[in-house]
């Protein structure tokens, strides 16, 4: 009896060390041009809907279906703006959980280099925006992100069971991935403000947009290899990372062939089938197939 339980135990540790030990690999399989977006910067998927949003005359976002292997366009606009000017002119990430307030970034390059930004974080009333098609009515919160390096891109995940707002750096210089406590940070003026940094860890370098895969506790850092251009994805253990205090990488893929600025990356319900954006005027939205 011993022996057979031994035996089984083994088994069972061979089993989960080929689970944890299986690699994660990504391969695109289609590229189309989606027009009206501007420079697109990302890609929200709620419940079958589609969210690309970009920064064209003024930041806006359009909502498609995914129906056979490509995108409808709903007709359905959104524009960033209240009393019709531009509020959120350079959209960097939508935080949205279905529960939670909604968030949104905007990072602001104040010089030609590049070496001054403003961050800012919106909560936004996001059933409201879907409803009249602007920010007016619907802007509930500005706050300053200056807990950041450098820009903002929020997005939600979970850690032991409670949800935060993760944003990242884009720079090159002491990054970080940063959780904020959206209650406090629904109600701060400033992201430095006690109570609304709740942990951070350091991260690479050129991360465009955050994606949080809840089914396997897995944050995607969507990347550029250099400033710019060139697409990497680094799916990181959360959990583990929060821990160390640094990135604790399960796989960094950079995908040949993609020479241009990756922007943002979603999966489409389930953990294979995914669509990146970038910010191309052609063939700016790519599908992609992830095996696990």
């Amino acid at each position: 009896m011993k022996k057979l339980l031994f035996i089984s135990i083994a088994i069972l540790c061979l089993g989960l060390t080929a689970f944890f030990n299986k690699t994660v690999d990504m391969t695109v399989t289609r590229a189309l041009t989606i027009d009206s977006l501007g420079a697109c910067q990302g890609i929200s998927y709620q419940h079958g809907r589609i969210f690309l949003y970009g920064d064209r005359e003024v930041g806006m976002i359009r909502e498609f279906r995914l129906v056979g292997d490509s995108l409808t366009y709903m007709n359905k606009e959104y524009k960033l703006t209240t009393n019709g000017q531009d509020v959120i002119n350079h959209p960097t990430g939508i935080a949205y959980n279905g529960t939670g307030p909604t968030f949104m970034g905007n990072s602001i390059r104040l010089n030609k280099d590049g070496t001054k930004w403003k961050a800012v974080i919106y909560c936004i009333n996001w059933d409201g925006l879907l409803k009249t098609g602007t920010l007016d009515g619907n802007l509930i919160n500005t706050i300053d992100d200056d807990a950041c390096i450098q820009g903002t891109r929020p997005e939600y995940v979970k850690y032991n069971n409670k949800w935060y707002v993760a944003t990242a750096d884009y720079g090159n210089n002491g990054n970080e991935v940063r959780l904020y406590d959206p209650e406090a940070l629904k109600k701060a003026s400033r992201t430095s403000e006690k109570g609304v940094l709740y942990k951070k860890f350091t991260c690479t370098a050129w991360v465009q947009n955050l994606h949080w895969i809840a089914s396997k506790n897995i944050l995607v850092l969507i990347q550029n290899q250099k400033e710019g251009r060139m697409w990497r994805f680094t799916y990181i253990d959360l959990k583990k990372s929060i821990e160390t205090g640094t990135q604790q990488v399960i796989r960094e893929i950079n995908i040949d062939g993609k020479q241009d600025e990756l922007e943002g990356f979603s999966f489409l319900g389930d953990t294979q089938k995914g669509i990146a954006v970038s910010s191309s005027r052609k063939n700016n939205v790519t599908f992609t197939n992830t095996s696990w």
